[in-house]
């Protein structure tokens, strides 16, 4: 008994140890935080060209016998002077650029965020002989957050900067709004594109609710504020209304695409059916076949490429709070593992 209440003791004064130094530790990066700028975001840029050659001298320098890889790192060094005073020449200003761009959407087009910051910042110092590439891949989502990123990338055509997006996944639905919109389109051969529709689904828990003896009670002001919902009693006229909505988001949907690809035999593409890359090149979903990859390495040769990823800095609380507990599982050994809103489909 002895020995518990000693243990106990200690124990308790382990623990009251570590939330002092925790509680220290955290004082310390509050009054670190307050002193430094309230930035919540930053811009990275990254120069494409070299991370290409930093990449293939490094194979070389497994691959190539000790004495001839030293000549080749000599040379290299001089072509790397070379380039750096010929990017500080006032000649090189009129060298090509290419802008390049990811975009990975999910149901809500979260990444329109950081896309509208990127290309903020690009208009403000790309010339008409400049590029943009974007990587797009997205399966589609909400309505209103794929027209608005389409409403992004038409503000580059709107200064005449060059857009060309590349699909090496998928660009269906609401990813294909948005690759419409580019001046050219490039798609690998298995990419997924088109399903160009609309989609709305919900369950309905009225039956459910009357089976219980539960009532659902719903105000609106206006006849058609709210049509089917989850738990009221749908009526032909309440499904007949949304049904006109979707058809009204499909009608928008076909005219923005036929808008920015006049060639296209729109109720041909426009069934919600989805093809491969080679089957859309047929239809004129596409422009070309060809992965990300080769065009930004053949766009090198002429081109410096810069890639622009803009991200939101995390709080001083969220970056907190993502530091993994000493109780956390993973540091004892063991492995971490719209309701009423259509969406394009």
């Amino acid at each position: 008994m002895e020995f518990v209440t000693d243990y106990s003791l200690f124990l308790a004064k382990s623990i009251t140890v570590v939330l002092a130094i925790l509680a220290v530790v955290g004082g310390i990066i509050v009054l670190a935080a307050r002193g430094k700028p309230r930035s919540k975001q930053r811009l990275e840029v990254k120069y494409l060209n070299r991370d290409y050659d930093d990449l293939a001298h490094a194979l070389k320098a497994a691959m190539l016998p000790k004495k001839a890889f030293k000549q080749i790192h000599k040379t290299r060094k001089q072509d790397l002077k070379k380039s750096r005073k010929l990017r500080s020449d006032a000649r090189s200003k009129d060298k090509k650029r290419v802008f390049v761009l990811n975009f990975h959407g999910d149901i809500r087009a979260s990444a329109v965020a950081s896309l509208r910051e990127e290309i903020t910042v690009i208009l403000s110092v790309a010339r008409p002989e400049d590029e943009v590439v974007l990587r797009l891949e997205s399966s589609g989502g909400l309505v209103h957050a794929y027209g608005l990123a389409a409403s992004q990338l038409t503000r580059l055509k709107d200064k005449n900067i060059r857009l060309t997006i590349a699909v090496d996944k998928v660009a269906a639905s609401g990813g294909y709004l948005m690759a419409c919109v580019a001046d050219h389109i490039i798609a690998a051969p298995f990419a997924v594109v088109g399903s160009i529709g609309v989609l709305a689904q919900l369950p309905n828990f009225n039956r459910f609710l009357k089976r219980h003896d539960i009532d659902f009670e719903q105000f609106t002001a206006g006849e058609f504020k709210r049509t089917v919902t989850l738990f009221g009693e749908n009526t032909d006229k309440d499904r007949e209304k949304f049904r006109e909505e979707i058809d009204e988001a499909h009608r928008l949907f076909k005219a923005f695409i036929k808008s920015q690809r006049s060639e296209l035999d729109i109720e041909t593409v426009a069934t919600g059916e989805h093809w491969y890359g080679t089957r859309a090149l047929e239809l004129k979903l596409v422009d070309e076949l060809c992965t990300s990859d080769d065009y930004l390495l053949e766009a090198r040769k002429t081109a410096e490429l810069y890639q622009v990823t803009f991200r939101p800095l995390k709080s001083l609380i969220d970056r907190l709070s993502s530091l993994p507990s000493i109780f956390d599982k993973g540091l004892l050994g063991r492995g971490r593992s719209g309701y009423g809103v259509h969406e394009i489909e």
